[in-house]
């Protein structure tokens, strides 16, 4: 088990390499424009994104770099500032206005290197006229908690965002603009990226509507005022805007099937693009390893069942979340403790939920450790507390900021 264990933590720890924006990014550059080159990264990834930029520019270049608290940085050209993921406070407010004054500096002959990853929706965030910062972060920390899914998360989002939905792009006004995505979203849309925030919108308020409805969303008068309102003009943003994809979960999961085939493992790969609630997620994973296990189908043993996507939590309890770890939990229970299984589950940027730490790996022994703890399982699952239990068991995977992100990474190993 204990081998088994290191096999997965080596598949993950490819993942993220795999997902290295670094080389990406230098592949992508723009050619140089006669005028000024800004950059403004923000998310996970930024300071990686940003220094790719700064060691293979040629000529003068400003901008703003935007990341998690904690995050480090060697940045010569271009000004760190730090604002609040996974919710966003007053920092990231303050960063959204910071990066649209600087968008708005910008004239017909210069160009705007925008580097979006990860983490960047809730890392720059400016609600629109007449809705309050606390009612924007109110409404944005109770559809994380719903259960939605990261499209749908991002539709509330940019409907009420000054700088989401491409509203940073129209602040930059007549300037060139040169989007480099890292995906972190299942289908790798760039509107969905971190809300797109120089990429056109193709949700309206109506959605965000539909959104709150279906999870039955409390929603502040301010702010149902505004998407009661009609849309507004969308018709201004500049003709000269490239956007690459440059980094994608795809890639980062052909590189761990390649590594897990080396190893002698028939990987059965479910996609990456696996949403829905985590506990019943789990279900379809556990019926599935279940079925290999005994039948030898649809793959073979050893198999390595793997998948990637970004599930959704619907919090009941007062726990710490964390999607990965209550995937892993509910996957536990019901293998119910089967042998033949390891798994780990985690997010690719060190970071699952609000806790810093990336998720957790399990084997036959989990649930019976668990109780000889006087830990109930069931009961930490349904108090949305999956972090504390395997915290108390010692088997959380933990990685420190990875900054990259390409999603979640699901991995049974079947013996």
């Amino acid at each position: 088990m204990t081998e088994d264990r290191a096999i997965l933590r080596g598949l993950f720890d490819a993942a993220v390499e795999a997902a290295n924006p670094v080389k990406a990014v230098v592949r992508n550059l723009p050619p140089s424009p006669k005028g000024r080159t800004v950059v403004i990264a923000v998310g996970k990834a930024a300071v990686p994104m940003a220094r790719a930029v700064e060691d293979n520019w040629d000529g003068p270049l400003e901008g703003l770099v935007i990341a998690p608290h904690g995050y480090t940085h060697d940045l010569k050209r271009l000004r760190l500032v730090h604002a609040s993921h996974p919710v966003p406070d007053k920092t990231s407010l303050a960063a959204a206005e910071q990066a649209l004054a600087l968008a708005a500096t910008l004239g017909p002959d210069d160009l705007l290197i925008a580097l979006v990853s990860g983490g960047a929706s809730a890392l720059m965030s400016k609600p629109v006229p007449g809705i309050s910062i606390e009612e924007k972060f109110g409404l944005v920390k109770a559809v994380l908690t719903c259960g939605a899914n990261i499209a749908e998360l991002n539709c509330v989002r940019k409907q009420v965002s000054a700088v989401k939905g491409g509203r940073l792009a129209r602040a930059a006004g007549p300037a060139r603009i040169w989007t480099l995505a890292l995906s972190d979203v299942p289908g790798d849309d760039p509107a969905i990226i971190g809300s797109g925030p120089t990429v056109p919108d193709p949700t309206r308020k109506k959605d965000a509507l539909a959104i709150l409805n279906r999870y039955g969303v409390p929603v502040p008068s301010a702010v149902m005022d505004w998407l009661e309102a009609p849309d507004e003009d969308r018709s201004i943003l500049s003709a000269g805007i490239e956007t690459r994809v440059i980094v994608s979960p795809h890639e980062s999961f052909k590189a761990v099937r390649s590594k897990a085939e080396a190893q002698g493992l028939n990987v059965l790969y479910l996609g990456d693009r696996i949403e829905g609630e985590a506990r019943e997620v789990a279900k379809v994973h556990a019926a599935i390893a279940l079925e290999i296990a005994d039948r030898n189908a649809p793959a073979k043993k050893p198999c390595l069942l793997l998948s990637g996507g970004e599930t959704g939590v619907t919090v009941r309890g007062k726990g710490r979340g964390g999607r990965n770890v209550e995937f892993l939990l509910a996957l536990a229970i019901a293998l119910g403790g089967d042998t033949r299984m390891t798994a780990l589950a985690a997010d690719t940027d060190g970071i699952d939920g609000m806790e810093q730490v990336a998720g957790a790996v399990i084997d036959a022994t989990s649930l019976g450790r668990a109780r000889a703890l006087g830990l109930d399982p069931m009961g930490f699952l349904e108090s949305n507390d999956a972090h504390a239990l395997f915290e108390a068991l010692g088997d959380q995977v933990i990685t420190g900021p990875t900054h990259t992100n390409v999603n979640d990474f699901r991995g049974i190993l079947i013996r």
